[in-house]
């Protein structure tokens, strides 16, 4: 097994560039299947599970054709549909929370796919309602193998219809359009999500030929066609690695440029870490974090004690939760950090405890941090990854602590960043890859 040996407490200097968004590379890659001609997508995130969506595409009879390591060619003229009753092939999907989204596309395109119950991380239930929901709506019919937790789907045509979600889940708004740009008639998603990754979704499948309007709002409407071309793609800078480096850096004093960060795209996360006291200046689409000594989290207006919580956007994603967390740790104050969408995403917090840090979690969903105002260092141990996010909130504490810290169940951390470890050895960061 990898694990991560790092030796903390150096400030990290120098310029990084965010890789391509995984959430939007998921469903973007997913949406190839909908196709017979080529689509060509850039900025690809070279990670464990962009890369097995990308095989297990390839599996059904995708012809891929790397480009470069980033960017890549799908055509999609010769689907082996009977791969959906491979169990090989099953188990393979089942280990990828984002092989859910070639449901959509093969609906709209085939009539027929499949859905495994949700795989990747450890963070508490993941439900597929909206998804099975929406599609039903469509016309879809399920039968759910309840032994080996697959959901089999199929439909002799798909027609459009007022839809009304009971949660603005990204991935189930994204399944459905998928499914409702070939079917007959018009539909309407009220209650959508409207993520930058669902945007550049339809920008997509407009370009391709699908007629969907209300781009950017939580009212989508779209007209059905009767098939779709070809199209090129460039995916946006990962917002959660540039929170992530954003964090990096106010943890371990440094100076830091995250070059070409898509702005534009980042919502409120900017506000979220300055809310922390960290001193951010962008610069045409650069941020800089300047190195501070200490950082001051702040009230609200009536001076009660801050509170950040996550919520679907334009309100702050339930991913960078774990980063603001571990940042809190070193700042001078208190802050409330309340996870509301998976109950079990708090519990690393007993890792950053056996460090040094000041946290009561109050419940699976909550945690007080009382910050440390940098009045003693935390302190490196040997700690496990439970999963993406979580693992590289460890790993930033690592690189602030003093001494050594070993981080093991490391393909957690490689499942969402790319060379995470090379790009902070550019940066001055003494982190090694070992056999553990």
């Amino acid at each position: 097994m990898k694990a991560f040996e790092v030796y903390g407490g150096k400030k990290l200097q120098g310029e990084i560039i965010p890789q391509g968004a995984k959430n939007e590379a998921l469903q973007i890659i997913s949406a190839v299947l909908i196709t017979p001609e080529p689509v060509i997508i850039h900025n690809i995130p070279d990670i464990l599970d962009v890369n097995l969506l990308i095989d297990l595409l390839a599996d059904m009879g995708v012809k891929v054709e790397r480009i470069d390591r980033h960017s890549c060619r799908f055509e999609a003229n010769n689907i082996h549909l009977e791969k959906l009753d491979d169990p090989a092939f099953q188990q393979k999907s089942s280990r990828l929370r984002g092989s859910v989204m070639i449901a959509g596309p093969l609906l709209a395109r085939f009539h027929k796919a499949f859905m495994p119950k949700p795989g990747g991380d450890k963070i508490g239930r993941r439900r597929l309602d909206t998804h099975v929901i929406g599609f039903e709506k469509l016309g879809v019919k399920f039968e759910y193998v309840a032994g080996d937790g697959f959901f089999r789907l199929k439909a002799d045509k798909l027609k459009g219809t007022d839809l009304l979600l009971e949660e603005p889940s990204v991935t189930g708004t994204a399944n459905i359009i998928l499914a409702a740009v070939m079917a007959q008639g018009t539909t309407t998603i009220y209650n959508a999500a409207c993520e930058p990754y669902i945007q550049q979704l339809c920008h997509m499948l407009n370009r391709m030929g699908a007629k969907i309007t209300g781009i950017k709002s939580n009212l989508l409407t779209i007209e059905g066609v009767e098939s779709l071309g070809g199209t090129e793609h460039t995916m946006l800078p990962d917002m959660i690695e540039v929170g992530s480096f954003i964090g990096m850096a106010a943890m371990t004093q440094s100076s830091i440029t995250i070059k070409n960060a898509g702005i534009p795209f980042l919502g409120v996360i900017p506000e979220k870490f300055q809310q922390l006291g960290i001193a951010l200046e962008c610069k045409g689409d650069d941020i800089i974090v300047h190195e501070q000594e200490v950082y001051e989290i702040q009230n609200f207006i009536d001076g009660s004690v801050l509170t950040i919580y996550d919520h679907p956007w334009p309100g702050m994603t339930p991913d960078l939760l774990s980063i603001l967390l571990v940042v809190a740790t070193q700042a001078k104050g208190s802050v409330l950090i309340h996870q509301k969408m998976f109950e079990s995403r708090l519990f690393f917090v007993d890792k950053l405890m056996d460090m040094g840090a000041r946290i009561i979690l109050c419940d699976p969903h909550r945690a007080a941090v009382i910050g440390l105002e940098r009045a003693q260092a935390l302190r490196g141990i040997t700690m496990s990854s439970p999963d993406i996010r979580a693992g590289v909130a460890l790993l930033i504490a690592a690189l602030s602590a003093e001494g050594k810290s070993i981080i093991q169940n490391i393909e957690q951390i490689d499942r969402g960043y790319q060379y995470i470890d090379q790009r902070l050895q550019a940066l001055g960061a003494q982190i090694s890859r070992i056999d553990y």
